[in-house]
């Protein structure tokens, strides 16, 4: 059953002209670096997070070879649709908007947001007059973008950043008011859960609503590769089955990332 899905990838990514141009057993998969827990570098320079571990389990279920290629978020879907990789998975969630660009798997994560301030600070998100004026920082061209922008624009100083470092480095600076980003992110970098932290949450978790966050963080793929996104969704289900998804969970989050 592998070999065949094997050489109906092959078959596909080469009439596709995707990398692999020497026949070799390998999807490309773009990533956005870094984005930990979901994908960075470790000290010697190779690739580590969920997306990574994930896609390297899908890859072996299939039987074929993944390679990570680093592509900032903002040309993520132009890079693809110009053949420059295979795939996108890279904690994208699955919008409308995307959709009609791109082809998705089913969800295979669902990763909640939350805005962060400083401990210093308190803020009631549902009351927009304590929000008036103040600096949030988000990263370009995302969904906390767009929701921020279309709820809050109007009351916010909504600053972009390019790289969710720069977010992080601008809020620990003190030039940021409040952050709106993944909770993962804020989780890791910011330490809002620790103890004597200088910053903390502002709201419960967000999941929703659909219109701004989807319907879930899905691999991307070029609309003529519906083959392969059926051969992915294959692979999905059994390492679910099997175990491996929740092994690989368990590993990066202690909370629910369910689609």
């Amino acid at each position: 059953m592998k070999n065949f899905i094997t050489s109906t990838i092959l078959s596909l990514a080469m009439v596709a002209g995707s990398t692999q141009a020497n026949n070799q057993e390998t999807v490309s998969f773009a990533v956005d670096i870094p984005y930990e827990p979901f994908e960075y570098k470790k000290p010697d320079g190779s690739l580590t997070g969920f997306d990574i571990d994930l896609g390297n389990a899908l890859c072996e279920e299939i039987n074929i070879k993944c390679e990570w290629i680093v592509q900032p978020w903002d040309g993520m879907i132009p890079g693809l649709l110009a053949r420059k990789y295979d795939a996108i998975m890279s904690s994208m969630v699955i919008t409308e908007e995307r959709e009609r660009k791109v082809l998705f798997t089913t969800p295979y994560s669902a990763t909640p947001r939350i805005w962060v301030s400083p401990t210093s600070k308190t803020f009631d998100i549902r009351d927009k007059k304590q929000l008036e004026g103040l600096n949030v920082g988000v990263q370009r061209a995302t969904l906390q973008d767009r929701y921020v922008t279309e709820l809050y624009g109007d009351t916010l100083n909504v600053l972009r950043y390019d790289d969710i470092d720069d977010v992080i480095m601008d809020m620990r600076s003190s030039r940021l008011d409040l952050a709106f980003m993944n909770y993962p992110i804020a989780e890791k970098y910011l330490k809002i859960n620790t103890e004597n932290s200088e910053f903390k949450k502002s709201s419960e978790l967000i999941k929703g609503p659909a219109e701004f966050f989807g319907k879930g963080v899905g691999i991307a793929f070029r609309k003529r590769d519906q083959e392969l996104v059926d051969t992915f969704n294959q692979a999905l289900e059994t390492i679910k089955e099997n175990g491996t998804y929740d092994k690989i969970t368990k590993k990066y989050f202690n909370y629910d990332i369910s689609p």
